[in-house]
């Protein structure tokens, strides 16, 4: 566990990403296992304990420290984890025994209950030190936010022993933690897992942005991208799963799609639901609001099933018959596709169109109205590419379409997590019900805590200090006299929220403080662009 603590405290201190490569690979080559898989798990988020929560530490704090300090302490710090392994009052009694193992730890905390769980932290926690403490904490809680990806994690695996990176990502999703048999291939002390007899996920290929807009399209094909999200579908044995983009089982959210495919096969499309047209007959792909609907339940009822059926609009073909189709140029695996379209299911399956343009000119012009709802904007597809994993160069580009804007006032911030723990970073924005010189109400209608450079989030940290009128716990509401610009792609109706509107993927596009409040938008912009 000390070397699983100087891990996290490395990759904190680390900027670059060359130097979070070398540590981590230097970790697993290093360390023995289990420890060096568990801590693989913790990095890539891939291990939970679901009786270990903050609240389970704001408890123990509660027990032990002053609440005023802590409260204090907490807002200043920005952290639970640090806070808590700074202030945790040190034990009387020397330790004599080593602290245990990260493996130990895995041990003792995963047969803890939500019963036990205060007095099994408590007792880890008095083994430490604040190094230990706090890499403690993270990990029983899953919550590092040290600035590492899943995706680096496994490139770092892949740099610790000399193997690919795309057959880390290939084996990687079917071994569990602490991953014995992954780090036995990667040293060669035991063949390559099987993958091929289970329904596992494959990792997606992915697009880069489009930025040269003189692509000759004689070598490219142009396919519309769109609103939903992205899954994979895979049936071996006669056994079928669906799966998101970040590898997570979703079948049971969506039992209509696991159900439909009976054909040995992997593809590739895009999950989306349709919506209804008059009569009530099912029409076209809905809005990516109707989607959300159903996205992280455990259970489907038959209404929702019948107001919202979900299918799947195919962008290409893995796997067939055993056979892997992968290394195939683009154009193979589309004909192939085609040529399996009529074997499937035409409420669950049909197929993303190829859009007919001569070159990038018409295209652009076609993008630039393309305001359907369930459209993102457009893909380009090498005709000879093969299906790799993650983004390569020249092989697949998505040009989406332009960000929609509008002005909003801040209302409200929040500390961020990590390195911005000491900056009021999360902003909570609002539009006008009305005039807002006759009296008219400001309504929250999104959340952003990205689009700004480090110089403009300094400047927005000590405006809400100066400018804050009132605190919620954690969180500080401002005056109302800074405008934003803010980008958005969509804006849907919303019942959770008060302004009755909901923006999709909403970021600061621009610090407007040449702008008053009152010149900020009203609702009725944003209720006009519903779709």
């Amino acid at each position: 566990m000390e070397r699983f603590a100087g891990l996290l405290d490395s990759l904190l201190l680390t900027p670059s990403r060359n130097g979070k490569l070398e540590l981590i690979a230097s970790y697993l080559r290093e360390t023995p296992d289990p420890d060096r898989g568990w801590a693989l798990a913790a990095l890539t988020g891939a291990i939970d304990f679901p009786v270990i929560k903050a609240s389970t530490v704001r408890g123990l704090m509660a027990d032990r420290v002053d609440p005023v300090l802590w409260s204090l302490s907490r807002d200043f710090v920005g952290d639970t984890a640090e806070t808590a392994s700074l202030l945790w009052p040190e034990p009387q009694a020397a330790r004599n025994e080593p602290p245990p193992t990260l493996g130990e730890v895995v041990t003792i905390l995963s047969r803890a209950t939500r019963a036990s769980a205060p007095i099994v932290l408590s007792s880890l926690l008095d083994q430490f030190d604040t190094a230990g403490r706090y890499a403690l904490i993270k990990f029983a809680t899953g919550a590092l936010r040290i600035g590492i990806s899943a995706r680096l994690a496994k490139v770092a695996f892949a740099q610790a022993f000399g193997v690919p990176v795309d057959d880390v990502e290939e084996y990687w999703h079917g071994q569990q933690p602490p991953y014995s048999d992954l780090f036995a291939w990667a040293i060669g002390t035991a063949p390559a897992p099987r993958t091929d007899q289970l329904p596992l996920f494959r990792p997606f290929m992915l697009a880069h942005p489009l930025e040269d807009l003189t692509i000759d399209l004689t070598d490219y094909v142009a396919e519309w991208k769109w609103d939903g999200i992205r899954v994979q579908i895979v049936n071996v044995g006669g056994d079928t799963r669906v799966y998101s983009r970040g590898g997570d089982e979703i079948s049971i959210s969506f039992p209509e799609i696991a159900g439909a495919l009976n054909i040995p096969a992997v593809l590739d499309g895009e999950l989306l639901v349709r919506g209804t047209v008059q009569g009530g007959e099912a029409g076209g792909a809905a809005s990516f609001n109707a989607l959300q609907q159903r996205l992280g339940r455990k259970a489907v009822s038959k209404a929702m099933l019948n107001e919202a059926p979900a299918f799947v609009r195919l962008y290409d073909l893995l796997i067939l018959d055993g056979e892997d189709l992968r290394e195939l140029p683009w154009s193979e695996r589309r004909r192939r596709l085609e040529g399996l379209m009529p074997q499937l299911d035409p409420e669950r399956f049909d197929l993303s169109q190829i859009i007919a343009v001569k070159d990038m000119d018409a295209l652009g012009e076609i993008r630039a109205v393309a305001r359907d709802s369930a459209i993102e904007g457009v893909m380009l597809k090498h005709r000879q590419s093969p299906y790799v994993a993650g983004r390569r160069a020249g092989l697949w580009y998505k040009w989406k379409r332009e960000p929609l804007l509008i002005d909003c006032v801040l209302m409200y911030a929040q500390r961020g997590s990590g390195k911005r723990s000491s900056f009021y970073s999360d902003f909570t924005f609002g539009c006008w019900n009305g005039d807002p010189d006759a009296g008219a109400e400001l309504l929250p209608v999104g959340k952003a805590y990205f689009g700004f450079t480090d110089e403009e989030l300094r400047f927005l940290d000590r405006h809400v200090r100066q400018h804050t009128v009132a605190k919620y716990g954690p969180v500080r509401e401002t005056d109302r006299s800074l405008v934003f610009e803010v980008a958005f792609d969509s804006v849907h109706i919303s019942k959770r929220h008060k302004s009755g509107v909901a923006m999709r993927f909403p970021r600061i596009h621009r610090i407007r403080q040449d702008k008053p409040a009152h010149e900020a938008e009203r609702l009725e912009t944003l209720r006009a662009l519903i779709t």
